[in-house]
């Protein structure tokens, strides 16, 4: 099955799997043109946009500012694990539903970094790619998750263990998401191959020591930190049963 120009087969799925393709963001409603939203690329390379901060610390800073935490590393992980979310939850459900994966190279993927949860992602031109778990693993893990990684590691301090804890957790989330339409929507087909292409995955070593697997529920190493944001607690996944009273650092694995 080819991709469809509006990729209308992930719109039942959920916010976290729709992507914006051509011809993008709507003007605004005073009829202003839309703003010229920086390319995921530029967050890598931590490139400045129309004369602000480069987006990935904008979206650090506006993370921080909707949990109401001064703790940049809980920001930044925060965020990392919504972005992951989004990369995985679009190339999944686009393998599984069509067999085909969209191109997202940085370069091709312009991303608000001022928007609300999930991150509003705008895919500028529509490539099709091979729908197998080897693909997966070069446009997401490969082409965002490991740059992303260095640019939070380098700036903010944010451990590699807690990264890729994020980024197994959010592919996670999604295959049980993906589960539960299958059921719901009595598609076998596509709960078999979430499955298959999920287990494969998990395989490749940046992920395979993130945490276990237990069929579609996983248990991570590490803590992404949500607890110490106010208000916050321990995710389900959780490496731990009760919120430590020791450093962040030692809950970053």
């Amino acid at each position: 099955m080819d991709l469809d120009p509006g990729l209308a087969a992930l719109r039942p799925l959920g916010g976290f799997f729709v992507l914006r393709t051509p011809p993008g963001p709507a003007p605004a409603a005073d009829g202003a043109p839309p703003r010229r939203l920086p390319t995921l690329a530029q967050g890598y390379e931590g490139a400045a946009s129309d004369g602000h901060r480069d987006p990935v610390a904008l979206r650090v800073a506006a993370v921080g500012d909707r949990l109401r935490t001064g703790e940049v590393r809980v920001a930044a992980s925060i965020a990392q694990q919504g972005l992951a979310a989004r990369l995985w939850s679009a190339a999944l459900g686009c393998a599984t539903l069509y067999g085909r994966v969209p191109d997202l190279d940085p370069r091709l993927l312009r991303w608000d970094a001022l928007a609300a949860a999930p991150d509003d992602l705008w895919l500028t031109e529509l490539r099709a790619l091979p729908g197998d778990a080897a693909t997966l693993t070069g446009v997401v893990l490969h082409g965002h998750l490991e740059p992303l990684a260095a640019v939070l590691r380098a700036r903010y301090g944010v451990a590699a263990g807690l990264l890729w804890g994020n980024a197994g957790s959010a592919l996670a989330a999604t295959a049980r998401e993906l589960s539960r339409w299958a059921r719901a929507h009595g598609r076998t087909d596509v709960a078999a191959r979430t499955r298959a292409l999920t287990g494969e995955l998990f395989a490749h070593p940046l992920l395979s020591t993130a945490g276990v697997r237990t069929g579609t529920a996983f248990r991570r190493r590490s803590c992404c930190l949500y607890y110490r944001v106010p208000g916050g607690g321990l995710c389900g996944d959780c490496c731990f049963t009760r919120p430590p009273r020791s450093s962040p650092d030692t809950a970053s694995g």
